[in-house]
C-alpha cells in the first residue's frame, strides 16, 4: 500500500493545473469538495440499517479531520526536523563554555545547598530546582493515577456500558461506526484504515504524560503515574499495521487517538486478540469512492454511464466503440455502404464483444 505522500504525488501535476486555474487554496478546496459532493456518496447520510450509500452523521467529517491531522504531524515532523539542523548550525559557529568553568560553578552551587539551613525566624529554604520539578511532578502523577475521576472515569463508566450494546447502536456513532465500544476504548474503521480512541484521564493535557508505544503487531497505551506507567490499552493486533502510514495524538482531557494503517484490505472483526468480536456480516462492508483506486473508479464510471444511457434508449459505451471503428469503414473506398447514413441499428453488438 503506498504511503500518504507517494499516492499524492501522482496526481502533482493535475492538481497543479488545477489550483493554478482556480488561484488560490479556497476555491480548489470548494472545486474538490464539489466533487466529492456531485459525483460520490461523501455527503450522503445512511437512511437506515439496509442503506448501503453514505455515511452516519459525523462520519465524512472525521474521514477530512483525520487526513488533515495525518498531514499536520508530517509537517510537524518537518518544522521540528529543520529546527534542530538550524539550532545545530548555530551551535557550531559558537565556542562551548570552558569545561572548568562549568565544574567550578557546579561545585559552587551545592556548596551553598549544604550550607542553606532555615533561619531561626522559621523561613524555611527553598527547594533546589530539580527538587521542586521532581515534587510538581508527583503531584501531578497522583491527580492522573489517582483512578477513573472527573470526565476520564465519567467516560470510562460510559464506556463500560455501552460495551454492551448492539451493532446498530456502534453504527451510529461516529467512533465505533463499523467497529465498537469496549471498557477502556472505541474503535471504528473503513476499507484501508482502522481508528481507536483510548480514554485518558481528564487531567492528561501533554504529550508528555502519555507513553505510547506502537509496533506492526502490538500496541501498549499507558499514562505517566509516578515514576510508573498505568496501562491504558495492550495486546496484539489481530492484523498486521503499516507503520509508515500509522500514527497517534492526543486529544486533551479526553483520548489518545491511535489511526492505524491496514496492510490488507479486510474488515476486522476486533483491534486486539482475544477481546470480543463483532461480526462483520452487520457492519457497513461498501466501499466508500474515497478507496477505489483510479482503475477501479474508471470501471465503476462506465458502469454508471451504461446505466443512464440504456434507461434513455441510448448506445452503452461498448456500443458508441464499435459504431466509431464501423463508421470508419461504412464510407471507405469499395464499400458497399458507401453514400449511405450510417445506420448503428443494423449491428447487435454485446458486451462481451468489446474490451476496455
Amino acid at each position: 500500500m503506498a504511503s500518504p505522500l507517494e499516492m499524492t504525488e501522482m496526481y502533482d501535476n493535475a492538481l497543479l493545473g488545477i489550483l493554478q486555474h482556480v488561484g488560490n487554496i479556497q476555491d480548489f478546496l470548494q472545486v474538490y469538495f464539489g466533487f466529492l459532493y456531485r459525483k460520490t456518496d461523501f455527503y450522503r447520510l445512511l437512511s437506515g440499517p439496509n442503506d448501503k450509500l453514505g455515511f452516519p452523521q459525523g462520519v465524512a467529517e472525521k474521514m477530512v479531520l483525520k487526513t488533515f491531522k495525518l498531514f499536520e504531524k508530517m509537517a510537524e515532523h518537518d518544522r521540528g526536523r529543520a529546527l534542530s539542523e538550524l539550532q545545530k548550525r548555530e551551535a557550531s559557529r559558537c565556542l562551548p563554555p570552558a569545561v572548568e568553568e562549568l565544574e567550578v560553578a557546579s561545585e559552587e552551587m551545592e556548596e551553598q545547598n549544604s550550607e542553606t539551613t532555615p533561619s531561626e525566624g522559621g523561613v524555611v529554604s527553598v527547594p533546589a530546582p530539580s527538587e521542586a520539578s521532581t515534587g510538581a511532578e508527583a503531584h501531578s502523577s497522583s491527580v492522573v493515577g489517582g483512578g477513573p475521576a472527573g470526565e476520564g472515569g465519567e467516560a470510562a463508566a460510559g464506556c463500560a456500558k455501552a460495551a454492551e450494546g448492539s451493532q446498530e447502536q456502534f453504527q451510529s456513532n461516529p467512533d465505533s461506526y463499523n467497529g465498537a465500544v469496549r471498557e477502556n476504548y472505541s474503535w471504528s474503521q473503513d476499507y484501508t484504515d482502522v481508528e481507536v480512541r483510548v480514554f485518558v484521564p481528564k487531567m492528561v493535557v501533554k504529550g508528555r504524560q502519555v507513553s505510547v508505544n506502537l509496533q506492526t503487531s502490538s500496541v501498549q497505551v499507558c499514562v505517566k503515574d509516578g515514576t510508573e506507567n498505568r496501562v491504558l490499552m495492550e495486546g496484539e493486533f489481530t492484523h498486521k499495521i503499516n507503520m509508515e502510514n500509522s500514527l497517534w495524538s492526543l486529544e486533551p482531557g479526553k483520548c489518545v487517538v491511535l489511526s492505524l494503517s491496514k496492510t490488507s484490505d479486510t474488515w476486522w472483526s476486533a483491534v486486539l486478540k482475544g477481546e470480543k468480536e463483532i461480526d462483520t456480516n452487520q457492519i457497513n462492508r461498501e466501499r466508500s469512492m474515497a478507496t477505489v483506486d483510479e482503475e477501479e473508479h474508471a470501471v465503476l464510471d462506465r458502469l454508471s454511464f451504461d446505466y443512464h444511457q440504456k434507461l434513455k434508449g441510448k448506445p452503452q459505451s461498448h456500443e458508441m466503440k464499435v459504431h466509431k471503428m464501423l463508421k470508419k469503414g461504412w464510407d471507405a473506398e469499395g464499400s458497399p455502404f458507401k453514400g449511405q447514413t450510417f445506420d448503428p441499428s443494423m449491428f447487435d453488438i454485446p458486451p462481451s464483444a468489446v474490451q476496455f
